[in-house]
């Protein structure tokens, strides 16, 4: 650079002083060396309050204004300073130069040499702009607001003047652009977050974390790194929760338990209840067979109750361990959620979780006292409770039933129905057939009051007589014949001639009079063979 003021220079050369032609040489070639749009060494004459006075070697001093300098009290006379060269000469014959352009210039060849595209660069959020924001990264680089990333700021104007990292998403040499994304770089920092946390993860660790999000199933937690965990449903307590948020609410603080994590899927299972001790490791010394407890009744279904002895602890008192007597069809005819009830500790199974409790047991059992009041053969009485398919039950005392099958309500009449022959409600007389008090079954009959007609049946139609009777079921193997009071026999189809094209139903009817042959009378079976043949 020369150093001596341009307009000295030029006097020396005009005067032709000693070394005039060497100095005016190496004057002409400075002149030429310099070009507009070149960044330059200048050094500071003088400042005022509006310009600044640069001398850059050149036949005339250039002006800066002083706006262009950040901090205007820093700088002195002698100062050497970057200048742009935007002009060799304006109207008033002075230089045009830019501090600011200088600075760019500099700024623009020093970021493209040290970054390229993808690269993580610190930069300043410098002023807001149509689109988007201005970020200062060494030279002005662009931010669209898409890629501000502003989710922790309510307001994007938040973002000005804040130091953030920044991802270049694009170089644009020829027209000296560079667009930034602040949302990509935190992006990379969470997954460089997350890698580093997955380094350090051990199972059965504790860690700390905010509740994110809460489903029917579980809530979804952000531990440290930012990285979301699942805190199912079945991991929050040891008790019995119907939904999560009677244990949490977004934004809880909370430390879980570590119970699984695989860093390719970045999928990580959290507990809450494993931060105590498993109520169930103790269940076994703590509720003996046999003891009695309190619980409360948490949970109804058809087959029972789940009675909760402790948060965690359930055991099921299942319908059949009511009473000893009652025929409980649901359980809620006898208990609801809520109650607080005394059990007797039936079974305990640690490992698969299940404790059996009953009710009934508190009680003495009727049934034990059955088998000495109630002997086979034994004469008794009752009211017909319930009436099914199968036959009639017979309340002998309260809470104690005898069932009539309806094989036992006959000698001889085939009975559809027990309500054919009984109504509900209504008393009758039985005989004791069977006691059985261990599955708590009597077995009463009817048709043993009296005695069994059967010997007599067969004295009264050895084989071969002729009967006279009355059809009173037609069926495709055969006909169904009355020849007495409330005595059927049954004509099988290959004993029942019939025509080419006919069949049973198509030539017989309930009520047909019939002629028939008895084949055979088997007394024991109850059966009568007939033939129409």
């Amino acid at each position: 650079m020369v150093e001596n003021n341009g307009l000295k220079e030029t006097e020396n050369v005009e005067k032709g002083g000693e070394g005039s032609e060497d100095f005016a040489k190496l004057y002409q070639d400075s002149i030429v060396s310099i070009k507009e749009g070149q960044v330059l060494k200048g050094r500071i004459l003088s400042i005022n309050a509006k310009d600044v006075l640069v001398d850059i070697g050149y036949k005339s001093e250039g002006i800066i204004p002083i706006s262009e300098f950040s901090d205007p009290e820093s700088i002195k006379v002698g100062d050497e300073i970057d200048v742009y060269l935007e002009s060799k000469e304006d109207d008033n014959g002075m230089v045009v130069l830019s501090k600011q352009k200088a600075e760019r210039a500099v700024g623009w060849e020093t970021v493209i040499s040290k970054y390229g595209e993808g690269d993580t660069v610190e930069g300043k959020v410098s002023k807001k702009v149509k689109g988007g924001f201005m970020v200062n990264i060494g030279v002005e680089a662009f931010l669209p607001a898409s890629l501000a990333g502003s989710k922790t700021f309510s307001n994007l104007n938040q973002l000005m003047g804040q130091v953030f990292p920044f991802k270049i998403v694009k170089i644009n040499k020829a027209r000296r652009n560079i667009v930034v994304s602040r949302k990509d770089a935190m992006i990379q920092q969470r997954e460089e977050d997350r890698k580093k946390l997955f380094e350090t993860l051990q199972k059965g660790s504790i860690v700390s974390g905010i509740v994110r999000n809460i489903t029917d199933f579980g809530a979804f937690v952000e531990i440290e790194g930012g990285i979301i965990g699942l805190l199912h449903i079945t991991d929050m307590s040891w008790g019995r929760i119907s939904h999560p948020s009677e244990v949490l609410a977004i934004g809880d603080k909370i430390e879980v338990v570590v119970l699984d994590f695989d860093a390719n899927t970045s999928r990580i299972s959290l507990g809450l209840k494993q931060k105590t001790q498993n109520p169930w490791e103790s269940v076994e010394t703590k509720y003996p067979v046999g003891s009695k407890v309190k619980g409360t009744v948490v949970n109804l279904v058809p087959y029972g109750a789940f009675v909760e002895l402790e948060k965690g602890v359930e055991g099921l008192l299942h319908i059949s361990e009511l009473s000893w007597t009652k025929k409980y069809t649901n359980p809620n005819e006898l208990l609801a959620i809520g109650d607080r009830i005394e059990v007797q500790v039936l079974d305990t199974d640690k490992q698969n979780k299940k404790i059996s409790l009953g009710l009934k047991q508190l009680e003495s059992n009727p049934w034990l006292e059955v088998e000495k009041k109630y002997s086979v053969g034994q004469k008794v009485k009752g009211k017909v409770r319930n009436l099914t398919d199968y036959g009639a039950f017979v309340e002998l005392e309260d809470g104690i039933d005898g069932l009539v099958h309806v094989s036992d309500i006959s000698w001889t009449k085939r009975i559809g129905h027990p309500k054919d022959v009984f109504k509900k409600g209504e008393k009758i007389e039985a005989v004791v057939l069977a006691v059985d008090a261990a599955n708590r079954r009597i077995s009463l009959g009817i048709k043993q009051l009296t005695a069994d007609p059967w010997d007599d049946i067969a004295a009264k139609f050895p084989p071969e007589t002729l009967v006279q009777g009355r059809v009173t079921k037609v069926a495709n193997f055969g006909l169904f014949i009355e020849i007495d009071k409330d005595l059927e026999g049954l004509a099988h189809i290959s004993e029942i001639p019939l025509g080419e094209g006919e069949s049973l139903e198509t030539k017989f009817k309930v009520g047909d009079e019939l002629k028939a042959r008895v084949i055979k009378v088997d007394s024991l079976q109850h059966k009568i063979a007939l033939s129409l043949k």
